[in-house]
């Protein structure tokens, strides 16, 4: 019982003996188990789970955790299964521990993706029983302190892997004495000589500033005794290596040209006697503008409350932190101290907090089928919001810094989000990436006919908007590529008497097992993405021989694909031929992005043809996209608006260069009603210039009409449409 009389001295400080004895049991369970087994230290394994809970119960956490904590490995490290723990210890201890295992049965691509896929099912499990997370806060803090004797590139991978998630995560759930280890262990693994440099030369600073610091301690005490206020306690609070570290590298700074700012605590016994310390100071020392942050009024997201303020001290500024005896608590431990008082009178605020990120954290995980997508959204959720915004009603959204009026919109409901059209900041109209700044107030303007926009994604804040977005725009693509495989698949059915809806399910099931898929929705996605050619599917669910050489741009294979408009996202026109209706097209499948269609000469087209026969598709515009009649253009443009389906075109203008030729040629070109896109100009020599213009017009008879107008102009000595041929 040697190895385990250490946490047991732990246990008898808040546990009673018939607990101990069940951890004890746990304990002798995994010793047998781990029998054998050693750590990178040469030291037995048990050593480590028993490190693990040691630490859990430093943090007063119930027994359920620390017996999972001593058998969190068995699962992943030795032949023991669930259902054996089950039977042991229960289904909970069972559940917390299988929670805690890796997927190890599984087969990954890549090193990231099983990260990614572990990550995953760890914060599910997580959502079920908080404590998940804190046994792998506890797992990690141990592996990082034992860290020196584990191979140089495992201990890098681990060290950035523990900065960029798991130090987050316990800074999000209020632990901040962990995530200050976490920090600095990882800069000591990831680079020890900054490390050694740096604490030695903040250590030399402390020493000089000591003075100083007294001083200002000692003003604080006889402030504070002057105004009959009696803290519990007031301390100079030492900062931790690494956040010097991240600002001399973010900010490219030396470390003398750092500003240190000292930081006191005023620890009190009441709200009130917050606000009153608040005043004292203030009247000691004057405050800076626009440096007072009210934390109790307004909670941060990992429920932190105190009052921040920074004031002109006598040779330095002065940062003050005032709090409660319990808000220091849930600084110091956050979410842990919901275990930590559970016999006294208890703030929940974190643990509810912690409770409200992890719902938010399943809403995503519904919303991100990918494993790799889904750690990316919560590394950017993790970090606290650091700002207020309140509806137009006066409810307070908590929101991070440079989130937008979009993020504002899905924070309150994603079909306000997905539906959203235009923004009012304190009453004014701005635009949908406007940073919003805490203290405004926000309304969102929406459509039932409004749709989210791909390029939000450019600058959302928020883990939620940017899941939302991109389940829209995958759910949209999953509909329009069924609706498009479906097209191309009757496109040849029907000429050999058949279609999609009459199908016989013997040769449908044949082929779906044949081209791997579960649903004969699958497959007409698979086809609409460009994976599959149409003409094989329709061959085997009529169970005829295929002939892959019978696939070619010809109507005898197949009814061709009409062309109406820009709707469906997966058909898409090139850019080196950028065909127009009325144009001779043919389109070619592109895997995973559908069609890409492309004038029938297009150089580029052709040599993607010669390298694969097989992924040609017939095309055909539909005759009623050119509405212009042959009577009187300008009449006929009065009449006929142009539709909002419009294609970018390029013509060139070979002019003589004369002032106000530019200005002329687009006057002509807007009163054409077109658009124009793109411009430039260059000059080959005195007498002449080249225009090349990229306009957005219906059809040919619509760009022909431009030209038209534009050869009215006499100064023009040739115009000519770029094409890729």
């Amino acid at each position: 019982m040697d190895l385990f009389s250490e946490l047991k001295q732990e246990l008898q400080v808040y546990l009673a003996p018939n607990q101990i004895e069940r951890i004890y049991r746990a304990y002798q369970f995994a010793d047998k188990a781990h029998a054998g087994q050693q750590r990178h230290s040469g030291d037995p394994y048990i050593t480590h789970p028993l490190a693990v809970a040691k630490i859990l119960a430093h943090m007063h956490m119930d027994p359920q955790t620390l017996i999972v904590a001593l058998l969190h490995d068995i699962i992943e490290d030795t032949a023991i299964d669930k259902t054996v723990l089950t039977e042991t210890f229960g289904s909970e201890i069972a559940e917390l521990v299988d929670g805690m295992s890796k997927l190890t049965q599984i087969q990954f691509l890549s090193r990231a993706e099983a990260q990614a896929e572990n990550f995953r099912k760890m914060l599910l499990a997580m959502a079920k029983d908080i404590r998940i997370i804190l046994i792998k806060l506890a797992d990690r803090l141990h592996n990082m302190r034992t860290l020196a004797v584990v191979p140089p590139e495992k201990r890098q991978r681990i060290s950035r892997e523990t900065l960029d998630i798991y130090a987050p995560i316990a800074q999000r759930l209020g632990m901040h004495a962990i995530r200050i280890e976490l920090e600095d262990l990882c800069l000591l693994n990831l680079h020890p000589w900054r490390y050694h440099i740096l604490q030695a030369a903040l250590q030399k600073t402390r020493r000089k500033r000591k003075a100083l610091i007294n001083k200002i301690e000692t003003e604080l005490k006889n402030c504070l005794e002057k105004n009959h206020l009696r803290p519990a306690a007031i301390w100079h609070k030492k900062k931790h290596i690494y956040p010097i570290y991240k600002k001399m590298r973010e900010n490219h700074l030396d470390f003398d040209e750092i500003i240190d700012v000292p930081i006191f605590c005023i620890i009190v016994d009441s709200v009130d006697t917050c606000y009153r310390v608040l005043g004292a100071v203030h009247n000691l020392y004057k405050p800076l503008p626009d440096h007072f942050h009210d934390y109790i009024a307004l909670p941060k997201a990992n429920a932190y409350r105190a009052l921040h303020t920074t004031l002109f001290g006598p040779t330095t500024s002065v940062h003050v932190q005032i709090r409660t005896i319990s808000m220091d608590n849930c600084a110091e431990h956050g979410i842990v101290r919901y275990w930590l008082e559970q016999n006294k009178e208890n703030d929940l605020r974190p643990h509810l907090r912690a409770r409200e990120w992890l719902k938010r954290l399943l809403d995503i995980q519904k919303t991100t089928p990918s494993s790799l997508e889904f750690i990316e959204t919560v590394k950017i959720d993790l970090f606290p919001t650091d700002i207020y915004i309140f509806t137009p009603k006066g409810d307070i959204i908590e929101l991070p810094q440079k989130a937008t009026p979009i993020d504002f919109a899905y924070a309150i409901h994603s079909d306000v989000g997905n539906q959203c059209v235009a923004a009012k900041i304190d009453r004014k109209q701005v635009p949908l990436n406007t940073p919003l700044q805490s203290g405004e107030t926000v309304e969102i303007i929406t459509k039932p006919m409004g749709l989210p926009d791909l390029n939000w994604l450019k600058f959302v804040a928020t883990g939620r908007a940017r899941s939302h977005i991109r389940q829209f725009f995958k759910t949209k693509q999953h509909n329009e590529a069924v609706q498009l495989g479906q097209r191309l698949l009757d496109n040849f059915l029907i000429p050999l008497g058949n279609d999609s809806t009459q199908l016989s399910s013997k040769y449908l099931n044949k082929t779906l097992i044949k081209f791997n898929h579960d649903s004969l929705e699958d497959l007409l996605e698979a086809i609409g993405l460009g994976y599959i050619h149409p003409f094989l599917i329709a061959n085997s669910l009529l169970n005829l021989k295929t002939d892959l050489k019978k696939i070619k741009n010809d109507s005898t294979n197949s009814l061709p694909l009409f062309l109406k408009n820009t709707s469906n996202s997966l058909i898409t026109f090139s850019e080196c031929c950028r065909p127009i209706p009325g144009d001779e097209v043919i389109g070619l499948l592109n895997a995973g992005h559908g069609i890409t269609v492309h004038l029938q000469r297009c150089k580029y087209a052709v040599k993607l043809l010669n390298k694969n026969k097989n992924r040609a598709i017939s095309l055909q515009w539909e005759k009623n996209t050119e509405n212009f009649t042959k009577t009187n253009i300008a009449e006929d443009l009065k009449k006929t608006p142009i539709s909002n389906d419009l294609f970018k075109t390029d013509i060139h203008i070979e002019t003589i260069d004369r002032r106000g030729v530019l200005a002329h040629l687009t006057q002509r070109i807007a009163r054409a009603k077109t658009n124009i896109d793109n411009v430039k100009v260059e000059n080959p020599d005195r007498e002449h210039c080249i225009i090349h213009f990229t306009l957005s017009v219906q059809n040919r008879k619509h760009l022909a009409d431009v030209i038209r107008a534009l050869r009215t102009y006499k100064d023009i000595v040739k115009i000519s449409r770029h094409r890729s041929l």
